[in-house]
């Protein structure tokens, strides 16, 4: 067998290994070993949305990044001295109590069946569900990592990254600008930290004293109320959509469109002259049923990032540690 035959074969063999491991997500993944699974996760975030009205989107926070660090394996959730969740922009996360619910409540009705990756994606497409946006068929069969990936947080994307710098980070992942202003869209609902927004009021590109000139003048006014620039608590949580923050809708593209994007990562979707995203702003802001259809296939996109599938990783008994 010649040399070019056997690179061919091997070629071959190792096509139909990825495929086998894409084919092991499913949504039907779980219907014979836990099929309540669904109804059990809905009814464990309806009581928690009945004590923490933002519970929805900080759940979907916490799968967006867990997914951008290592992929969707729930490294974010584990404890310990070099965890994820301890380090920047982890810090202001919030929710693992309620995706301990969800496990506890799991491992009573189906014990050692269902991962805490697939619960961090199934809790965020119920979310966003229950806060009145799309459902989707999310795909299953993740598996748990067993270390936490501290050191790849940088992935994260943050508020105060360019444009350019976002869809970089969205390519190197397999994600598109289509895919990159739907996920963007979950900012219509949920709140952001004075901190992550600050330089836009009071040192917009390091000149003090600059706002930034795509900040609706009403609204950065009403903003600098809220965060003063002394003496002001930079932890204080604003709404990410001043009209309608615990609706999952479009309204975020409208506020975009009003120069009214909280964060300087939103606003340049729109804001940045010649870039792609300007269009699949403006459509998404004049269809909602339009976003909602992207939404759900970003999402599965996403939680299709470098999963563990197969015998890789393990499925935790308990979110925070390994087994």
């Amino acid at each position: 067998m010649s040399s070019l035959q056997i690179t061919t074969l091997f070629l071959l063999a190792a096509a139909m290994m990825l495929r086998g491991s894409n084919a092991q997500l499913s949504s039907t993944f779980y219907a014979k070993s836990c099929p309540n699974l669904s109804s059990i996760v809905r009814s464990v975030l309806q009581s928690a949305q009945q004590n923490d009205i933002w519970i929805f989107p900080k759940l979907v926070r916490l799968h967006f990044h867990d997914c951008f660090v290592n992929g969707c394996d729930a490294s974010l959730l584990l404890n310990g001295t070099d965890s994820e969740k301890t380090a920047p922009p982890n810090l202001s996360t919030d929710g693992y109590s309620v995706i301990d619910d969800i496990k506890t409540a799991l491992e009573k009705s189906c014990p050692g069946v269902v991962s805490c990756a697939d619960i961090l994606a199934l809790a965020a497409q119920i979310s966003v569900s229950l806060g009145g946006g799309p459902t989707w068929q999310v795909p299953l069969g993740r598996r748990d990592s067993r270390t936490a990936h501290r050191e790849g947080i940088g992935a994260i994307p943050s508020a105060h990254d360019s444009l350019g710098n976002i869809a970089t980070n969205f390519k190197n992942r397999g994600l598109n600008s289509t895919d990159l202003v739907t996920l963007s869209g979950v900012h219509t609902f949920g709140r952001a930290q004075c901190a992550s927004f600050m330089d836009r009021l009071y040192s917009f590109n390091n000149v003090s004293g600059k706002t930034d000139p795509t900040l609706n003048a009403t609204y950065a006014k009403s903003l600098k109320q809220l965060c003063p620039s002394k003496g002001g608590d930079l932890t204080l949580l604003i709404d990410l959509d001043e009209s309608t923050s615990l609706n999952f809708d479009n309204n975020y593209f409208l506020n975009l469109q009003n120069h009214r994007g909280l964060l300087q990562s939103d606003q340049e979707l729109f804001s940045t002259t010649g870039a792609d995203t300007v269009a699949i702003v403006n459509r998404f802001a004049s269809s909602q049923s339009q976003f909602f259809d992207s939404f759900a296939k970003s999402m599965i996109k996403m939680g299709n990032i470098s999963p563990l599938t197969g015998t890789n990783g393990e499925i935790r008994l308990d979110c925070r540690k390994i087994n």
